[in-house]
């Protein structure tokens, strides 16, 4: 039986690039290989699609993007098609794919940009679709979606880019609503790039300038005392597995980019330090809140749960960190299933979505 051929799709434009390549090496190091066939195809910080024949240990250190046999590419929106054309000089040629894995964080990349190329090739991927990706993605349109769903989030203001002029009438909006610390964060961005905690009016200024350096929309929300958690989901609807809660002891003031990634220093918890009640509770919202969002494949949602026992949703990760220390995976292998059939299963499930639409 011929091996299914599996195109992933690493790297991006988006300020989540290096981590991008951490989760690749990962998630390819971990590809059955007696089941699949493994396509690379990386995306430069400056757009560039290369079909790359490197190592995984050259994804990692960054320098994929100098091999000197890598050849110019592009996914082909013909249906047709169903694969990666492939520009060596003058020399044109097709490659055909099964099923393409994103393992890209951030915009043009989880954000439903990818997704709808992919929608349009006819090619099957796996993870969130169009709607899902782009809702989650953005902070502002997600919440406005769980008050919706009734789905209970912290309290959230946000503003625009072109607000700005108006600075000191929304900083005094801020106050009253959401009281001091504030969190300030781009509206869409992951892995809590450009994310600040404010304690006064001029750091929030300094925040918004940060947030505004990496999105044309800011969000606020208040500042929530209590323990974050973790719960990863997996599968398509209705069939869908939560994990085990997991806590984050974030070693800095909050859980930022450089305690997920660099540091190394926050500490997790499996189980969460919760009663057994309280993680089943959140393991029920977790799923209720996916179904609400239309995701599909895998995602993981946040939570914080204060000191009289209250649940609210942070937000949905719909391509979490796949890292050797990321939260998703770990959660998942506690659960029961390994690192390998955690991959194969995400493979699954997104050839299975594609006979469901057929």
């Amino acid at each position: 039986m011929a091996k299914t051929k599996v195109c992933v799709i690493f790297g991006g434009m988006s300020n989540e690039h290096e981590v991008s390549l951490m989760s690749t090496k990962s998630v390819i190091d971990n590809i059955p290989a007696d089941k699949y066939d493994v396509v690379k195809v990386g995306i430069t910080k400056k757009g560039r699609w290369l079909f790359f024949p490197g190592s995984t240990d050259e994804i990692i250190s960054g320098v994929w993007h100098e091999h000197p046999d890598n050849v110019p590419c592009m996914i082909s929106p013909d249906r047709t098609t169903k694969g990666l054309i492939k520009m060596d000089g003058t020399h044109i040629s097709i490659e055909k794919i099964d099923v393409v894995l994103p393992v890209m964080h951030g915009k043009n990349g989880e954000d439903g940009t990818l997704q709808g190329l992919l929608e349009m090739s006819g090619i099957p991927y796996c993870g969130c679709g169009v709607l899902a990706s782009a809702l989650c993605m953005d902070k502002v349109h997600a919440n406005m979606a769980f008050d919706r769903a009734g789905i209970p989030h912290c309290k959230w203001d946000y503003m625009m880019d072109w607000e700005i002029d108006n600075f000191d009438e929304i900083a005094d909006r801020m106050e009253k609503q959401l009281g001091w610390p504030i969190f300030v964060k781009p509206a869409n961005s992951g892995s809590s790039v450009g994310v600040s905690r404010a304690e006064n009016r001029q750091q929030l200024r300094d925040a918004v300038a940060s947030a505004l350096a990496h999105d044309n929309k800011v969000i606020f929300e208040e500042f929530v005392a209590g323990q974050e958690v973790e719960c990863a989901v997996f599968g398509n609807c209705p069939e869908l597995i939560a994990s085990e809660v997991g806590e984050i002891g974030a070693s800095a003031t909050f859980y930022d980019y450089d305690d997920k990634y660099k540091n190394g220093t926050s500490k997790t918890y499996i189980p969460a330090n919760l009663p057994v009640e309280k993680r089943a509770e959140i393991q029920q919202l977790a799923k209720k809140a996916y179904t609400v969002m239309d995701c599909k494949g895998l995602s993981r949602v946040d939570f914080f749960v204060k000191a009289d026992g209250t649940i609210l949703l942070n937000e949905i990760n719909t391509l979490p960190g796949f890292t050797h220390i990321s939260m998703y995976p770990q959660l998942m292998q506690h659960t029961g299933m390994s690192y390998a059939q955690l991959v194969d299963g995400i493979i699954r499930l997104g050839l299975e979505g594609a006979e469901d639409e057929r």
